[in-house]
């Protein structure tokens, strides 16, 4: 072969060489994030307590939800657990309430920017199925909510459209809710929290609630948390049939598993 030859066909091997070097250098090109997403999560807690108070007479809930989000920031979803704070008002002789369940739904969209701040918006109902007295009032509760975020910590508001839990003539009452969590060392966290209830036409029943507690986080998306709750709700008030102290200070134990 021709000395020429032999250059240009050795040159051409060279170049072959270093092509497919270089492409299998270069890692393959990540997935493209999936339009839909459908997080979830199962809980077992050694008591339900929301805003402070106790849903179920201070007896264990099995609790789960999932929720389905849009690359765009929209998001819808469902959650639910067991209660007894509807039933226990049958100890009252005021006729039968059969509600056991919870079953909350909700909407919304959320969104990132300027790198640590958050934005959150939507609506939420809580819904609880069962039979009631006649001229009982409906304890179902629709809010709008915004939420502002900022690494770690949150600040979100909601404002109810309809009667507050029951409670007769509260129409646009509200919580605002600050809460904080601190990943401190890798998967243990630090959970703190602080809240306002307002409820409108009724001061006696407005209060305060806070938290402290820490969740240890596993493999598996397992995680346990432990925390101390406390309020300033007032007692005669939020005293129910059994002589519970609802807004009583308390340790809350939960197991989670999310998926």
């Amino acid at each position: 072969m021709p000395t020429s030859r032999l250059a240009t066909a050795l040159s051409l091997m060279v170049l072959a060489c270093i092509a497919t070097a270089a492409r299998a250098a270069d890692p393959d090109p990540a997935p493209p994030a999936p339009e839909w997403t459908f997080p979830g999560s199962v809980d077992l807690a050694s008591d339900y307590v929301f805003r402070g108070l106790t849903q179920t007479n201070k007896k264990p809930a099995l609790q789960g939800g999932i929720e389905f989000d849009h690359a765009s920031g929209f998001y819808a979803g469902a959650w639910g657990s067991n209660i007894s704070w509807l039933s226990d008002l049958t100890k009252l002789g005021a006729g039968d309430v059969s509600s056991s369940l919870e079953i909350d739904a909700y909407a919304g969209w959320r969104a990132k920017f300027a790198d640590a701040w958050g934005l959150d918006v939507g609506l939420y109902t809580y819904y609880y199925p069962g039979d009631y007295p006649h001229g009982f009032t409906s304890p179902n509760t629709t809010e709008v909510y915004v939420a502002l975020s900022y690494a770690i910590a949150s600040l979100k508001y909601s404002h109810t459209l309809t009667n507050l839990f029951g409670i007769a003539a509260t129409k646009n009452s509200g919580y605002l809710d600050l809460t904080a969590n601190w990943e401190f060392v890798p998967t243990w966290v630090l959970n703190a929290h602080v809240g306002h209830q307002h409820v409108d036409g009724l001061g006696s029943a407005s209060y305060s609630d806070w938290k402290l507690g820490a969740t240890k986080n596993f493999d598996g998306n397992w995680s346990i948390a432990l925390a101390y709750l406390d309020t300033n709700a007032d007692e005669s008030f939020y005293t129910n049939p059994y002589g519970t102290f609802q807004g009583r200070a308390t340790g809350l134990l939960t197991l989670t598993k999310t998926f």
